[in-house]
């Protein structure tokens, strides 16, 4: 939408040739502002299914991201790495 804007700004007018919109057309501009407003109602709907999946996770004790490592064994790796004996 934001590049669409932008390209009215300076003059040019978008048209898709496979959905039939002309942006220098009010039908068009109809058509383009709709199709808008549902993807970012879309994307909107598939943010707020993550946020409660996620929020349903946690109530029930799960944790996300990447598991935590054992700390002697990074304790290790880097001695291994500071001695210089070992390549990475």
């Amino acid at each position: 939408m934001d590049l669409i804007n932008d390209f009215q700004e300076k003059g040019i007018n978008f048209v898709s040739i496979n959905e039939n919109i002309d942006t220098k057309t009010a039908m068009g501009k109809l058509v383009f502002t709709s199709f808008s407003g549902l993807a970012q109602f879309e994307r909107d709907i598939i943010s707020e299914r993550t946020k409660s999946g996620l929020d349903a996770a946690r109530a029930l004790g799960r944790k996300g991201g990447r598991p935590r490592k054992d700390q002697s064994k990074l304790e290790l790796a880097f001695k291994k790495y500071d001695s210089k004996e070992y390549s990475i």
